[in-house]
Order: structure tokens, then sequence, then C-alpha cells
């Protein structure tokens, strides 16, 4: 690392506090205790160091855990329906010690009463998700396969509905998504899902010890909800 680059670094860094320390009195003045940095920085990137506007973010955030989710997690009974689609499993990590999810669109159908259950299983499998996240890291990754996703499958609100939960309410903590297997038709949801989708793809970032056996590694699936 040359010292022009160090120097550039270090004074991102300087920035980065100096804004760490604006935030948490602007949310102790709004009476958040207790808040830890790390939660705070993924604010704060999340609106590119912008002071304001993570206050306003977070305090949205809060206020939507406290009603959303007001026990503090969302229970298995509150989403059989999701779970037994059996859609969702998470095991193993990267090379940067992420933990891994994987998604078979083609188990997902859309609820007839709506998205509220599939939004909860959303904060339920996050939540999970996010348990495993070392101190430090911070992100997961994730694997979406498509084989076999078909019209059936392109449940629109219920993307458009993960997409803001992820931005609004787990910031910064997407680090990758592999899409394997897409199907033409997946061209159609393409501008929904485009904003997370890492453009080295080719990058090898799972060790065959971490990965599934579905994709040629040595991991079994495991379902989120026996995580």
């Amino acid at each position: 690392m040359d010292s022009q680059q160090k120097h550039h670094e270090e004074e991102m860094e300087k920035d980065e506090k100096q804004k760490l320390c604006l935030l948490r009195g602007n949310l102790k003045d709004l009476s958040f205790e207790d808040l830890d940095d790390s939660t705070l920085i993924r604010f704060l990137l999340a609106r590119d160091l912008n002071v304001e506007k993570a206050t306003e973010m977070y305090t949205k955030y809060t206020t939507w855990r406290s009603t959303f989710v007001p026990n503090g997690f969302i229970s298995a009974s509150q989403v059989q329906s999701q779970i037994a689609q059996n859609k969702m499993f998470i095991q193993g990590k990267d090379k940067q010690d992420r933990p891994i999810a994987v998604v078979l669109g083609s188990r997902h159908l859309a609820a007839k009463n709506g998205v509220e259950e599939f939004k909860r299983y959303l904060v339920f499998a996050l939540d999970k998700l996010c348990s495993r996240v070392p101190e430090g890291e911070g992100k997961f990754t994730i694997i979406g396969d498509l084989e076999g996703f078909s019209y059936g499958n392109s449940d629109v609100r219920g993307y458009l509905a993960a997409v803001s939960i992820l931005q609004d309410f787990y910031p910064e903590r997407l680090g990758r998504v592999y899409i394997v297997h897409a199907p033409y038709i997946f061209m159609t949801l393409w501008k929904i899902i485009c904003p997370f989708i890492d453009k080295n793809t080719k990058k090898k970032d799972i060790d065959e010890t971490q990965l599934p056996q579905i994709y040629g590694g040595e991991m079994k699936l495991v379902p989120a909800h026996n995580c």
C-alpha cells in the first residue's frame, strides 16, 4: 500500500468516526441508548455517511421493529405455511467468513392472502442468518438457485417486499448474491434484484467444504427453520 492510499484510508476512517459520534449524539437525544458501533456504522454506510439520513433511517427501523416484531423475534408458528415450502437453507461460510443461505426459487409460491406471512418469514430467516454473522464482519452471502423457476414463482409483490425489508431494515447486511440456473423468464425480474447482485459473479469466494452438495461441495442443505 503506497503512502497516498494509506493517507486516504486514514482520512476516510477519521471521517467515519466523526460521523459515528454525531449519529450517536442524535440518537441519544431521541432516547436511544446502548447502541453498538457496528450497528450504527451499517446505517451510516447505507446513507453514504449522511448523519441526518442515517438518524432518520435508524428511527424508522426501530419503529418498524417494535410494531412488526413486538416480541423481539418471529416464531416458527407464525410462518408455518412458508416453512412448509422448504425453500431456504442456512449452513457453511464463504472465504470471508460470511454465513451462506441457499434459496430455492422454484419452491416459492405467492400466498393467496397477501404478503404479510412472507414478510414475517423473511424476518424469521434473516434474523437467523444475522445471528450467524461473526463479530466484525456484518454481512452474509446468498445463493439464489432458480432451477425449475417458472411464472408461477414470479411473485413480484413478494420480491418487492423482500427488497424493501433488506434495504430499509437490514442495511449493509447483504454481502454477495450468486444467481445460478437462471431461466430466461428471470430477466423480467432482473431490475428488481440487480441492485444486490455482485458484478464479479465468477469469483469463487466459497470453499468446496462450505459449498452445498448440490453445487459440488461437501455440505448438506439445512432448512432455515432447523438452524
